[in-house]
């Protein structure tokens, strides 16, 4: 994760990117550009954001359902492929228009009836596994305290319905040391990273996003929305 553009510093700097284990989060409002309030703009040369970059392999990444059909897509799912094919043929358009806000608000409705078309199967699978006598809800292999080591460090990762989601734990002297999460919406509203390459929302904004009255400018709105932003 990066802070170039972010409202918090770095011990090693502010364009040093951080494994999320050796995570820092120390604010630096004033010392990162951040303006007194009321103000009406953001100074985007400086800090500009409560969001850092998070980068993999140096890519910026958009997660949601948007990412996750179109990944399903590409790797050759056959339900996948005809109902998004269905839908473009629908719409008259090509696979090109789902990068857009059309694309990811269409991309909840087919996930959808993606996982709908699959729960009979989870729940088959579910009762037969019960039938057998596996109840099992957890690994509790690490479940006992006494069995922990005193240092340890750990990451979980899911996919949450607005994208994927980690968190990770550095344990020192059997106590947290360290707790970074990387939400979906920071991928997704992270700024710019020293390279100066945009996160999923500005670049979603970007290359002539047509507004219909640039006074209300509601279309930025509505891009902004088809992410389905959150940040706790």
């Amino acid at each position: 994760e990066f802070v170039s553009h972010s409202w918090y510093d770095y011990e090693e700097g502010k364009d040093k990117g951080l494994h999320p284990w050796k995570g820092e989060t120390s604010f630096d409002y004033k010392g990162r550009g951040g303006p007194d309030t009321p103000y009406k703009q953001l100074n985007v040369d400086d800090g500009y954001s409560w969001l850092k970059a998070p980068r993999w392999k140096g890519h910026a990444m958009e997660v949601g359902p948007l990412a996750r059909v179109l990944l399903l897509y590409a790797k050759g799912d056959e339900a996948t492929q005809e109902l998004v094919n269905s839908t473009l043929s629908t719409l008259g358009a090509d696979k090109r228009a789902l990068f857009s806000t059309l694309g990811r608000t269409a991309a909840r409705t087919l996930e959808t009836k993606l996982i709908a078309d699959k729960m009979q199967t989870w729940m088959d699978t579910l009762m037969a596994n019960i039938k057998a006598g596996n109840t099992r809800t957890f690994n509790e292999k690490q479940w006992d305290p006494s069995g922990w080591p005193k240092e340890a460090r750990g990451v979980g990762f899911t996919e949450a319905p607005r994208g994927g989601l980690a968190h990770y734990i550095v344990i020192k002297d059997q106590k947290i040391d360290n707790y970074q999460a990387v939400v979906p919406s920071t991928w997704n509203a992270g700024p710019r990273d020293p390279e100066n390459k945009a996160g999923a929302y500005e670049a979603a904004l970007q290359d002539n996003h047509q507004l219909h009255d640039p006074k209300q400018p509601v279309e930025i709105l509505r891009t902004i929305h088809s992410f389905d932003p959150c940040i706790a």
